[in-house]
Protein backbone atom coordinates (compact mmCIF):
# COMPACT_ATOMS: atom_id res chain seq x y z
CA UNK A 1 0.00 0.00 0.00
CA UNK A 2 1.54 3.36 -1.10
CA UNK A 3 0.37 6.35 0.66
CA UNK A 4 0.97 10.26 0.72
CA UNK A 5 0.79 12.48 3.32
CA UNK A 6 -1.51 15.96 3.63
CA UNK A 7 -2.98 17.66 6.60
CA UNK A 8 -6.64 17.34 6.07
CA UNK A 9 -6.76 14.33 4.45
CA UNK A 10 -5.75 10.34 3.90
CA UNK A 11 -4.63 8.97 0.95
CA UNK A 12 -3.42 5.58 0.10
CA UNK A 13 -3.31 3.30 -3.18
CA UNK A 14 -3.72 -0.36 -2.58
CA UNK A 15 -4.19 -2.56 -5.82
CA UNK A 16 -4.72 0.34 -8.19
CA UNK A 17 -7.85 1.81 -6.10
CA UNK A 18 -7.11 5.23 -4.44
CA UNK A 19 -9.07 5.70 -1.61
CA UNK A 20 -9.20 9.62 -0.39
CA UNK A 21 -10.69 9.41 3.72
CA UNK A 22 -11.40 13.09 4.55
CA UNK A 23 -10.03 13.29 7.98
CA UNK A 24 -11.25 15.92 10.54
CA UNK A 25 -13.12 13.80 12.49
CA UNK A 26 -13.07 15.85 15.48
CA UNK A 27 -14.77 18.17 13.27
CA UNK A 28 -16.96 15.74 11.22
CA UNK A 29 -15.22 16.38 8.41
CA UNK A 30 -16.30 20.14 7.93
CA UNK A 31 -14.62 21.56 5.05
CA UNK A 32 -11.77 24.36 5.15
CA UNK A 33 -9.50 26.24 2.18
CA UNK A 34 -7.02 23.79 3.07
CA UNK A 35 -9.02 20.56 2.33
CA UNK A 36 -10.58 21.70 -0.18
CA UNK A 37 -6.91 22.51 -2.22
CA UNK A 38 -5.49 19.24 -0.32
CA UNK A 39 -8.54 17.57 -2.44
CA UNK A 40 -7.63 18.98 -5.82
CA UNK A 41 -3.86 17.94 -4.73
CA UNK A 42 -4.90 14.40 -4.49
CA UNK A 43 -7.06 13.88 -8.02
CA UNK A 44 -3.77 15.14 -9.36
CA UNK A 45 -2.02 12.68 -8.16
CA UNK A 46 -4.70 10.15 -9.59
CA UNK A 47 -4.75 11.28 -12.73
CA UNK A 48 -0.73 11.11 -12.89
CA UNK A 49 -0.86 7.99 -11.50
CA UNK A 50 -1.30 5.35 -14.36
CA UNK A 51 -1.66 2.09 -11.59
CA UNK A 52 -4.30 3.91 -9.83
CA UNK A 53 -7.62 2.42 -11.95
CA UNK A 54 -10.52 3.96 -9.64
CA UNK A 55 -10.65 5.90 -6.69
CA UNK A 56 -12.95 5.89 -3.27
CA UNK A 57 -13.89 9.21 -0.87
CA UNK A 58 -15.00 8.78 2.44
CA UNK A 59 -14.78 10.16 5.91
CA UNK A 60 -13.25 9.41 9.03
CA UNK A 61 -14.68 8.99 11.95
CA UNK A 62 -19.09 8.95 12.02
CA UNK A 63 -19.49 11.70 9.34
CA UNK A 64 -18.52 11.46 5.32
CA UNK A 65 -18.57 15.56 5.94
CA UNK A 66 -20.75 17.96 7.47
CA UNK A 67 -20.24 21.03 5.15
CA UNK A 68 -18.03 24.10 5.45
CA UNK A 69 -16.34 24.71 8.36
CA UNK A 70 -18.77 27.14 10.11
CA UNK A 71 -16.19 28.30 13.30
CA UNK A 72 -12.96 28.34 11.11
CA UNK A 73 -9.81 29.34 13.01
CA UNK A 74 -9.42 32.98 12.85
CA UNK A 75 -12.55 33.92 12.87
CA UNK A 76 -13.14 34.56 9.33
CA UNK A 77 -16.35 33.74 7.18
CA UNK A 78 -17.29 30.44 6.47
CA UNK A 79 -18.42 30.83 3.28
CA UNK A 80 -16.71 33.55 1.43
CA UNK A 81 -13.74 36.10 1.39
CA UNK A 82 -13.88 38.67 4.34
CA UNK A 83 -12.81 41.41 1.59
CA UNK A 84 -15.28 42.70 -1.20
CA UNK A 85 -13.39 43.25 -4.77
CA UNK A 86 -14.37 46.48 -6.17
CA UNK A 87 -14.59 47.91 -9.84
CA UNK A 88 -13.61 51.20 -10.54
CA UNK A 89 -17.48 52.39 -10.03
CA UNK A 90 -17.19 50.84 -6.88
CA UNK A 91 -19.71 47.95 -7.64
CA UNK A 92 -18.39 43.99 -6.52
CA UNK A 93 -16.00 42.68 -8.74
CA UNK A 94 -17.54 39.43 -8.93
CA UNK A 95 -15.00 38.12 -11.39
CA UNK A 96 -12.44 38.28 -9.30
CA UNK A 97 -10.60 35.28 -7.77
CA UNK A 98 -11.10 36.05 -4.32
CA UNK A 99 -14.88 35.77 -5.24
CA UNK A 100 -14.66 31.82 -6.01
CA UNK A 101 -16.57 29.31 -4.25
CA UNK A 102 -14.41 26.86 -2.80
CA UNK A 103 -16.16 23.75 -3.03
CA UNK A 104 -16.63 24.72 -6.96
CA UNK A 105 -12.60 24.00 -7.23
CA UNK A 106 -13.30 20.45 -5.69
CA UNK A 107 -16.42 19.57 -7.85
CA UNK A 108 -14.66 20.83 -11.09
CA UNK A 109 -12.00 19.08 -10.25
CA UNK A 110 -14.02 16.35 -10.31
CA UNK A 111 -15.36 16.92 -13.30
CA UNK A 112 -12.04 17.05 -15.00
CA UNK A 113 -10.76 13.42 -13.42
CA UNK A 114 -9.77 10.83 -16.21
CA UNK A 115 -10.38 8.19 -13.60
CA UNK A 116 -13.54 6.55 -12.02
CA UNK A 117 -14.85 7.86 -8.45
CA UNK A 118 -16.74 6.39 -6.26
CA UNK A 119 -18.59 8.11 -3.33
CA UNK A 120 -19.12 5.47 0.67
CA UNK A 121 -20.77 7.95 2.06
CA UNK A 122 -20.44 6.72 5.91
CA UNK A 123 -22.52 9.35 7.80
CA UNK A 124 -23.55 12.66 7.98
CA UNK A 125 -23.25 14.36 4.25
CA UNK A 126 -24.46 17.60 3.99
CA UNK A 127 -23.67 21.11 2.49
CA UNK A 128 -20.61 20.87 0.64
CA UNK A 129 -20.51 17.14 1.63
CA UNK A 130 -23.60 16.72 -0.80
CA UNK A 131 -22.70 19.12 -3.52
CA UNK A 132 -19.08 16.94 -3.48
CA UNK A 133 -20.90 13.75 -4.01
CA UNK A 134 -22.65 14.85 -6.94
CA UNK A 135 -19.84 15.02 -9.06
CA UNK A 136 -18.68 11.94 -8.16
CA UNK A 137 -19.76 8.86 -10.78
CA UNK A 138 -21.00 6.33 -8.56
CA UNK A 139 -22.60 6.73 -4.59
CA UNK A 140 -23.42 4.12 -2.21
CA UNK A 141 -24.43 5.25 1.47
CA UNK A 142 -24.19 3.88 4.95
CA UNK A 143 -27.58 2.72 6.60
CA UNK A 144 -26.38 5.60 8.79
CA UNK A 145 -26.09 8.66 6.64
CA UNK A 146 -27.75 11.73 6.14
CA UNK A 147 -28.37 14.02 3.44
CA UNK A 148 -29.17 17.40 3.10
CA UNK A 149 -28.78 20.66 0.97
CA UNK A 150 -28.86 22.90 3.57
CA UNK A 151 -28.19 26.17 2.34
CA UNK A 152 -31.65 28.48 2.27
CA UNK A 153 -31.36 27.33 5.61
CA UNK A 154 -28.00 29.21 6.28
CA UNK A 155 -28.58 31.99 4.23
CA UNK A 156 -27.47 31.11 1.16
CA UNK A 157 -27.38 29.39 -2.34
CA UNK A 158 -26.56 26.09 -3.68
CA UNK A 159 -22.58 25.92 -4.08
CA UNK A 160 -20.15 23.59 -5.54
CA UNK A 161 -21.36 23.99 -9.17
CA UNK A 162 -24.58 21.55 -7.15
CA UNK A 163 -27.06 23.65 -9.38
CA UNK A 164 -25.74 22.25 -12.40
CA UNK A 165 -24.84 18.27 -10.98
CA UNK A 166 -27.50 17.62 -8.95
CA UNK A 167 -30.10 17.75 -11.53
CA UNK A 168 -28.13 15.68 -13.79
CA UNK A 169 -28.17 13.03 -10.95
CA UNK A 170 -31.86 13.59 -9.54
CA UNK A 171 -33.30 15.59 -12.24
CA UNK A 172 -34.83 19.14 -11.28
CA UNK A 173 -38.11 18.58 -9.23
CA UNK A 174 -36.01 17.21 -6.90
CA UNK A 175 -33.14 19.04 -6.81
CA UNK A 176 -35.64 21.98 -6.00
CA UNK A 177 -37.47 20.37 -3.37
CA UNK A 178 -34.00 18.79 -1.63
CA UNK A 179 -32.69 22.43 -1.98
CA UNK A 180 -35.77 24.62 -1.07
CA UNK A 181 -36.59 22.96 1.85
CA UNK A 182 -33.37 22.49 2.87
CA UNK A 183 -34.46 19.65 5.31
CA UNK A 184 -32.18 16.65 6.09
CA UNK A 185 -33.16 13.20 4.88
CA UNK A 186 -32.57 9.55 5.07
CA UNK A 187 -30.41 7.44 3.07
CA UNK A 188 -34.07 5.56 2.18
CA UNK A 189 -35.35 9.03 0.77
CA UNK A 190 -31.23 9.00 -0.91
CA UNK A 191 -31.80 6.04 -2.70
CA UNK A 192 -35.56 6.63 -3.71
CA UNK A 193 -34.60 10.14 -5.04
CA UNK A 194 -31.50 8.68 -7.31
CA UNK A 195 -29.07 10.10 -5.17
CA UNK A 196 -27.38 6.95 -4.30
CA UNK A 197 -26.75 3.18 -5.83
CA UNK A 198 -27.62 1.29 -2.50
CA UNK A 199 -27.34 1.37 1.04
CA UNK A 200 -25.07 -1.06 3.04
CA UNK A 201 -24.52 -1.86 6.73
CA UNK A 202 -21.73 0.44 8.05
CA UNK A 203 -19.01 -2.29 8.56
CA UNK A 204 -19.65 -3.28 5.04
CA UNK A 205 -19.78 0.43 3.35
CA UNK A 206 -16.01 0.30 2.26
CA UNK A 207 -15.55 -2.99 1.07
CA UNK A 208 -18.98 -2.69 -1.01
CA UNK A 209 -17.25 -0.02 -2.67
CA UNK A 210 -13.88 -1.55 -2.97
CA UNK A 211 -15.77 -4.64 -4.96
CA UNK A 212 -17.18 -2.05 -7.11
CA UNK A 213 -14.29 -0.37 -7.87
CA UNK A 214 -11.73 -3.50 -8.48
CA UNK A 215 -14.71 -4.49 -10.93
CA UNK A 216 -13.71 -1.42 -13.10
CA UNK A 217 -9.77 -2.82 -12.40
CA UNK A 218 -10.15 -5.57 -13.56
CA UNK A 219 -12.42 -5.87 -16.12
CA UNK A 220 -12.08 -2.52 -18.29
CA UNK A 221 -9.41 -0.50 -20.42
CA UNK A 222 -8.45 2.65 -18.68
CA UNK A 223 -8.40 4.56 -21.81
CA UNK A 224 -11.53 3.27 -22.29
CA UNK A 225 -13.25 4.13 -19.28
CA UNK A 226 -11.39 7.91 -19.03
CA UNK A 227 -13.07 8.89 -22.76
CA UNK A 228 -16.61 7.04 -21.04
CA UNK A 229 -16.49 9.19 -18.05
CA UNK A 230 -16.31 12.17 -19.70
CA UNK A 231 -18.66 11.45 -22.59
CA UNK A 232 -21.04 10.38 -20.03
CA UNK A 233 -20.97 13.56 -18.35
CA UNK A 234 -20.41 15.98 -21.47
CA UNK A 235 -22.23 14.74 -23.95
CA UNK A 236 -25.75 14.85 -22.94
CA UNK A 237 -25.81 18.66 -22.25
CA UNK A 238 -25.33 19.12 -25.82
CA UNK A 239 -27.59 20.59 -27.79
CA UNK A 240 -28.08 17.81 -30.37
CA UNK A 241 -27.45 14.32 -30.73
CA UNK A 242 -25.24 14.95 -33.46
CA UNK A 243 -22.44 16.17 -30.97
CA UNK A 244 -22.43 12.56 -29.23
CA UNK A 245 -22.20 10.68 -32.23
CA UNK A 246 -19.34 12.81 -33.72
CA UNK A 247 -17.49 11.86 -30.59
CA UNK A 248 -18.50 8.61 -30.07
CA UNK A 249 -17.35 7.85 -33.93
CA UNK A 250 -13.94 9.50 -32.77
CA UNK A 251 -13.88 7.56 -30.27
CA UNK A 252 -14.97 3.97 -31.92
CA UNK A 253 -12.31 4.42 -34.72
CA UNK A 254 -9.31 5.53 -32.76
CA UNK A 255 -10.10 2.79 -29.94
CA UNK A 256 -10.39 0.03 -32.67
CA UNK A 257 -6.99 0.62 -33.77
CA UNK A 258 -5.55 0.04 -30.19
CA UNK A 259 -3.82 -2.45 -28.47
CA UNK A 260 -6.58 -2.34 -25.66
CA UNK A 261 -9.04 -3.19 -28.73
CA UNK A 262 -6.87 -6.23 -29.56
CA UNK A 263 -6.71 -7.47 -25.63
CA UNK A 264 -9.96 -7.17 -25.54
CA UNK A 265 -11.05 -9.25 -28.38
CA UNK A 266 -8.01 -11.70 -27.70
CA UNK A 267 -9.29 -12.12 -24.16
CA UNK A 268 -12.63 -12.72 -24.59
CA UNK A 269 -11.93 -15.36 -27.36
CA UNK A 270 -9.41 -17.10 -25.03
CA UNK A 271 -11.98 -16.79 -21.90
CA UNK A 272 -9.05 -14.86 -19.80
CA UNK A 273 -8.56 -11.85 -17.92
CA UNK A 274 -7.77 -8.98 -19.99
CA UNK A 275 -4.82 -7.23 -19.66
CA UNK A 276 -4.65 -3.78 -21.38
CA UNK A 277 -1.39 -2.35 -22.60
CA UNK A 278 -2.94 1.49 -22.86
CA UNK A 279 -2.42 4.15 -20.30
CA UNK A 280 -4.20 7.05 -19.93
CA UNK A 281 -1.15 9.12 -19.40
CA UNK A 282 0.28 8.68 -22.53
CA UNK A 283 -2.39 6.97 -25.06
CA UNK A 284 -5.55 9.09 -25.14
CA UNK A 285 -6.72 9.63 -28.58
CA UNK A 286 -5.49 12.63 -30.20
CA UNK A 287 -8.69 14.22 -30.28
CA UNK A 288 -8.97 14.26 -26.05
CA UNK A 289 -9.92 16.45 -24.86
CA UNK A 290 -12.68 17.47 -28.02
CA UNK A 291 -13.92 20.65 -25.33
CA UNK A 292 -12.15 24.14 -24.28
CA UNK A 293 -12.22 24.58 -20.43
CA UNK A 294 -14.00 28.12 -19.73
CA UNK A 295 -12.76 30.65 -17.47
CA UNK A 296 -14.19 31.89 -14.11
CA UNK A 297 -15.23 35.20 -15.21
Amino acid sequence: MKSEPFECLKYEVDNSVATITLNRPDKLNAMTPLMFHEFVEALDLVDADDNVRAVIVTGAGKAFCAGADLTPSGGSSPFAAEKVPKLADGTTDYSDESVRDGGGFITLRLYQCKKPVIAAINGACVGAGASMIVAMDIRLASAKAKFGYVFARRGIVPESASAWFLPQIVGRAQALEWCMTGRVFTADEALAGGLVRSIHPADELLQAARELAMEIVENTAPVSVALTRHMLWRLPSADHPMAAHEIDSRGVFSRSKSADAAEGVSSFLEKRAPQYPNAVSTDMPDFFPWWEEPDYQ
